[in-house]
């Protein structure tokens, strides 16, 4: 008991302590939260604007890349101030709002992807029914579903993690608050409670995961049966992006969570992490949108819209 302290901060993992080394994490973050930012704000920039892009599968991808930017905000920025400013600390409310939004966005991306496949699913092997099965009301159903669903699983894990007694040190060693390395700093009896909520959130991923699988199956056969090639190409140019990003989110998170932890991280803990928290939203919207013939088109015409709408009000001006 008398190892037992109330923990009002915590310091988180550093890139290094060399002064140079820690500019380079800052500058190094900084492009790849100004790429992630700028990729996904296109995205959703041209499915907003374009009355082209109002169907299922885009109006689903606008929502992907508004949970990309919630998911790196969460932790990129914090890191590249504590590099910049030379600090590691982290408020105890800070360290809670990280767990609970990290979460939320990672739980409710997962679920948005699975929607996204059934998606997929209706329009290859029941293209007939498509327009009737994803309606209008049926796609918000489905993404307010998602985006609902996705507060209980967060809650559960911030709360049954922050009622857990802290013990001694209040080192982090991951370079944002997460589960794995905080509970390293628990005492030993605080542990069942949290474990049975990883197990609770283990079943819903993997349902989830279950049931992408399932849609690709039955995508993959009825797509072999295409008889022509470029209908063939069609049907995979459209869902093998998909299938890209949910094995990318599931392979790099399922390593991490499953790696035996130590009583340090290692180079490989910071690289999944990394993977999955970082590169995963930023390689988003490059998988899965700005390939896309329609959205680069309409992009492209929004450009010249505003080119010639300038050059007109500069004709009138003068």
């Amino acid at each position: 008991m008398s190892n037992r302290t109330t923990v009002t901060d915590f310091f988180l993992l550093g890139f290094s302590d060399i002064r140079e080394l820690q500019i380079l994490h800052f500058v190094v973050f900084l492009i790849i939260y100004l790429a992630a930012l700028t990729g996904n704000l296109l995205v959703i920039t041209a499915v907003a604007l374009d009355h082209h892009l109002h169907t299922p599968m885009y109006f689903f991808l606008m929502n992907l890349s508004i949970l990309d930017l919630g998911f790196i905000s969460v932790t990129i920025p914090k890191s590249m101030a504590n590099s910049l400013l030379n600090t590691r600390s982290i408020s105890y409310s800070g360290c809670i709002a990280q767990v609970f939004l990290f979460f939320f966005f990672a739980f409710v991306d997962f679920a948005l992807l699975t929607v996204m496949a059934y998606d997929r699913y209706v329009a290859i092997c029941k293209p007939l029914h498509y327009e009737t099965v994803m309606n209008r009301r049926a796609c918000v159903q489905m993404a307010a579903s998602a985006w609902i669903s996705g507060v209980l699983s967060p809650a559960l894990h911030t709360g049954s993690t922050f009622t857990i007694t802290f013990c001694g040190s209040n080192m982090v060693d991951q370079f944002f608050c997460e589960i794995l390395q905080l509970l390293k700093l628990a005492c030993s009896d605080s542990y069942p409670s949290e474990v049975g909520v990883i197990a609770f959130n283990a079943f819903l991923g993997l349902s989830c995961f279950v049931l992408i699988i399932m849609s690709y199956i039955k995508i993959f056969t009825t797509v072999l049966r295409i008889p022509s090639g470029r209908g063939r190409h069609k049907a995979f140019s459209t869902c093998l992006p998909h299938l890209f990003v949910v094995s990318l989110l599931v392979c790099t998170g399922t390593f991490a969570y499953l790696n035996p932890t130590s009583s340090s991280a290692s180079g490989l803990d910071l690289m999944l992490t990394v993977l999955y928290s970082v590169v995963h939203p930023m390689m988003n919207p490059l998988i899965c949108s700005l390939r896309n013939k329609e959205i680069r088109a309409a992009l492209t015409k929004l450009t010249w819209h505003k080119l010639l709408t300038r050059n007109k009000m500069s004709i009138f001006l003068s």
